[in-house]
């Protein structure tokens, strides 16, 4: 009953439009008002958090500068149409060749946008300028959209590349400084194809891809649902919306203790809660998440983090992505429904904890990407991502 319940709010919801998402919206408590922290059961230790501060943010920008231009090794993920297709990296994507890959060279360069927006005198601030200026030229833009476009291309970085993409559009377009425009201006041909590709892409999938990795289906729809709201893109957020619910809204008890895969930097199960907090209202994702993982709102949940044997190899450091990519998701529950999933903080830490202290200094293995994903969670802990 409670699910049939449960369905038809969503529904009725979806089909309204505006003034009943802001009074959602509204009636959202604010963690600015509670200090989540006294909302830990007594006896239970908190661990402390890592805060991201100006001294924080001067050791993880060197992980960006460092890979942004490195052009080898590099794994290009490329299909062949045919042999005049192959090219050098920087060939082939003008603007993001290094960083091993292309969606960690994205995310790299949102690593630089987001440091340099939250920590403007940050030691290295005019080699980032410099750098950003250099990689995200409209020329440059331009032959990585001509990638997107050659017929073996469509399915190319869908939907982790996509959705990182996007990412860094929001960054760009929400920075006031008048690098960012400039940038975001110059990154606008690549992020409408992205959006279009999305558009195009989402009611063609029957069933989402419930893994702990890159095509990862939730996690994909959540970055996007945060560039479709920041940019008030309302056809975007009505498909993603659409087809979170489409996708997850009937799921119960998620196998949790099934996880972690081996490889995995991402959490099946927190994923998909991750993209339904940002779709559904208050009480709809209440209900939704005591049918699909009621665990998590005992105060003595826990959770043990990814652990780690050898950080030189590209795969097993997956799980130190995985603990960032838990706590961001922690810290996202706690943020917004602080009342119901405070404790949560706690185990974010731990998460945090464990991880951080490897990010900088590290193998390129990790050090190529990892510092990005280190960056969000730390954003997320201190509720500075909007959604």
């Amino acid at each position: 009953m409670k699910r049939i319940f449960l369905i038809f709010l969503c529904l009725g919801i979806f089909s309204c439009k505006g003034d009943k998402s802001k009074e959602v919206e509204k009636n959202t408590t604010s963690n600015d008002s509670i200090d989540v922290e006294g909302l830990l059961p007594d006896g239970l230790m908190a661990t402390e958090p890592v805060i991201l501060d100006v001294e924080e943010a001067n050791k993880l920008v060197e992980l960006p500068l460092a890979c942004i231009e490195t052009e080898y090794p590099n794994k290009l993920g490329q299909t062949l149409e045919n042999k005049e297709a192959i090219g050098e990296p920087h060939e082939l994507h003008p603007a993001f060749y290094g960083c091993f890959d292309w969606h960690s060279s994205v995310h790299a360069h949102w690593s630089l946008v987001s440091l340099l927006k939250q920590f403007p005198k940050i030691e290295r601030k005019e080699e980032i300028r410099e750098t950003l200026t250099k990689s995200l030229s409209a020329e440059n833009i331009k032959g990585e959209l001509d990638y997107f476009k050659r017929n073996q291309s469509a399915s190319f970085e869908r939907t982790y590349g996509w959705a990182w993409l996007l990412k860094l559009a929001e960054e760009l377009k929400t920075w006031e400084d008048p690098l960012g425009q400039e940038l975001a201006a110059n990154l606008q041909p690549l992020t409408e194809l992205i959006i279009q590709n999305y558009i195009e892409f989402l009611p063609k999938l029957n069933y989402p891809i419930r893994v702990g990795e890159h095509t990862n289906t939730a996690f994909g729809l959540a970055f996007a649902y945060d560039y479709a709201k920041a940019t008030e893109n309302q056809k975007f957020l009505d498909i993603i919306k659409k087809r979170a619910q489409d996708f997850y809204l009937k799921d119960d008890n998620c196998p949790v203790t099934w996880e972690p895969g081996g490889y995995d930097f991402l959490s099946p199960c927190l994923s998909e809660i991750d993209i339904m907090r940002r779709v559904l209202p208050k009480n709809a994702f209440s209900l939704w998440i005591d049918d699909f993982m009621p665990q998590l709102k005992k105060d003595d949940f826990q959770m043990e983090v990814g652990e780690v044997s050898d950080r030189t190899d590209g795969k097993l450091v997956h799980l130190d992505g995985l603990n960032f990519s838990r706590a961001w998701v922690f810290y996202g529950l706690a943020n917004e429904y602080p009342e119901q999933f405070g404790h949560l903080k706690s185990l974010a830490n731990e998460h945090v904890a464990y991880s951080f202290p490897n990010v900088v200094g590290d193998d390129y293995e990790g050090g190529h990407w990892l510092g990005s994903f280190a960056i969000y969670a730390l954003q997320k802990s201190q509720g500075k991502v909007k959604e």
